[in-house]
């Protein structure tokens, strides 16, 4: 699947500066591919795009399949439909973080203005266009829209403390409930409608660039999500709908106590008797918005970590059996070549690696890793394949400057014997080993192209709050440093499989971006 050399970076749109608390999908996200292209880069990598729920974390969803309504672009709204959501007095939000604590109430009722808005005003053919989104989406975006908007009649509760006729999803409850919530299961569906509008416009500006973008798909999903309350028959739950058994991951590099996500377990076996279906479901949805993806918990698919309910930590638990290769292999016969990465970190068997190799999967190699013991270590370059994606660290590590401010001394000292230029810009001598890598992508978090420390981490594996906030300043992204992303894409023949622009298209017009299509 990685059949050239290429280069890109780590950026989750909700990082993007701009005045509305959060990076949203408008000119910022443009600018960025501009950026991009500017400096030779072939992928633009994102984490879940999926409305965020406990922590703000795009690992713990309302859904697989919806889209994050907060990263709609208030002023695209406003131009399209003659709404002046800009007007709007704007908190004063931070430049540096995203406050979701302010945001979300400020954001939701703007868009729930511009809902009822777009019901009474728009013109006829953005009225069909909705109309067809949800007829051809209405698969999960029906029971979607109405999870959210009992959701918010229940104040916030989770679905399995609701009336136990939603609980149970007792058809005339249902009927009754969607009436009595029209107005904001409508909502809801017009937010969707509005985020995959604005997300596809903005994927196919990255198709004319030439830019691949890989997207981020967790193995598993909330417990209060949509998911779970529609199909709770795919989950392992007990008779009062709550998890038997936990997701997570013991005791490793990232946290002494293990992980303790929180997710509830596949039934893989009665996933199995028909296919996979939801899985295809999901992974055929995930494809409409990105071009590669990028396999969360990997070996999962293998074997997995099953942490009884009520514990704690994820220090006691037991390795459970993953559906393995007949997974793929429905998978493969439904969709054909699966664009996969395995995210293949964490402690790895041979089982995983062997599925992994299977079915032709890159797998990932982590240079801040590579440093923790001797030459033996596999995440040192000498030991990379082709087949493989390398990062300096991902959005679950410290940035490279806070890695080697904290780093014990041996480490150090051994990564000084390692990269002899070791100096004064550690986070350019990681990244240029990065490229020189036999790695066909090479993928730098902007936090490190940008030498920041660990203010500008993205996530702190095993802590519940505080993370995903990270948001970079305007004027960052300069030619400067266009030109010596470019320098090294040249130097290390990271070019891609398309045919190098080093110079940005002409940024076109509104008018050419957004057209109107109203009457």
């Amino acid at each position: 699947m990685l059949t050239h050399r290429q280069a890109g970076v780590l950026l989750h749109p909700t990082s993007l500066p701009g005045p509305y608390g959060i990076g949203t999908l408008g000119a910022e996200a443009l600018s960025v591919l501009d950026f991009l292209q500017e400096a030779g880069q072939s992928v633009w990598e994102i984490l879940p795009l999926y409305p965020t729920g406990y922590g703000d974390s795009p690992y713990a969803a309302y859904s697989a399949f919806a889209g994050n309504p907060l990263l709609i672009d208030l002023e695209i709204l406003s131009r399209e439909q003659g709404f002046p959501l800009t007007k709007e007095p704007i908190p004063d939000f931070s430049p540096d973080r995203v406050q979701f604590e302010r945001l979300i109430p400020w954001k939701t009722e703007l868009l729930a203005r511009a809902a009822r808005h777009f019901e009474v005003n728009a013109g006829s053919q953005l009225q069909e266009a909705l109309q067809r989104f949800r007829r051809e989406e209405c698969s999960w975006l029906t029971d979607y829209a109405l999870f959210r908007a009992l959701k918010e009649a229940h104040g916030g509760a989770p679905w399995f403390e609701w009336e136990p006729e939603l609980v149970e999803r007792r058809p005339d409850a249902l009927d009754a409930w969607r009436a009595k919530l029209a107005e904001a299961v409508y909502a809801q569906e017009y937010q969707q409608f509005q985020f995959f509008r604005q997300w596809g416009a903005l994927r196919e500006h990255a198709r004319v660039r030439g830019i691949t973008l890989l997207g981020d798909l967790p193995i598993f999903v909330a417990e209060d999500s949509a998911d779970v309350w529609v199909h709770p028959h795919l989950f392992d739950l007990d008779g009062r709908y709550r998890a038997k058994s936990m997701a997570g991951v013991p005791p490793d590099y990232f946290c002494p106590t293990g992980q303790l996500w929180g997710n509830p377990l596949f039934c893989w076996e009665k996933m199995a008797e028909d296919g996979f279906p939801w899985w295809v479901a999901r992974i055929r949805a995930t494809l409409r918005t990105v071009d590669l993806i990028r396999l969360d918990h990997f070996r999962g698919f293998s074997a997995y970590w099953a942490v009884p309910a009520g514990n704690p930590t994820a220090e006691v638990g037991e390795w459970r059996k993953g559906p393995g290769a007949a997974f793929f292999q429905a998978l493969q016969e439904a969709l054909g070549e699966l664009p996969l990465v395995a995210e293949d970190l964490g402690f790895i068997t041979p089982e995983v690696n062997e599925l992994r190799d299977r079915f032709g999967l890159p797998g990932m190699k982590i240079l801040q890793f590579a440093f923790a013991s001797d030459a033996s270590n596999g995440f040192l370059p000498h030991h990379y394949e082709g087949n493989a994606v390398v990062y300096t660290g991902t959005h679950d590590n410290d940035t490279t400057v806070g890695y080697f401010q904290k780093a014990p001394p041996a480490e150090v000292a051994f990564a000084r014997r390692y990269i002899p230029s070791l100096g004064s810009e550690i986070h350019w001598d990681l990244i240029r080993l990065a490229y020189q890598s036999v790695a066909r992508l090479a993928v730098i978090p902007l936090q490190d192209l940008l030498d920041l420390g660990s203010e500008a981490r993205m996530n702190m594996p095993g802590t519940g709050q505080g993370n995903w906030a990270w948001r970079y300043r305007a004027g960052s992204l300069t030619p400067l440093l266009a030109a010596r992303m470019r320098q090294l894409v040249e130097t290390y023949g990271r070019r891609g499989s398309v045919a190098f622009r080093p110079k940005p298209l002409s940024i076109p017009t509104e008018s050419q971006v957004y057209p109107d299509p109203s009457p």
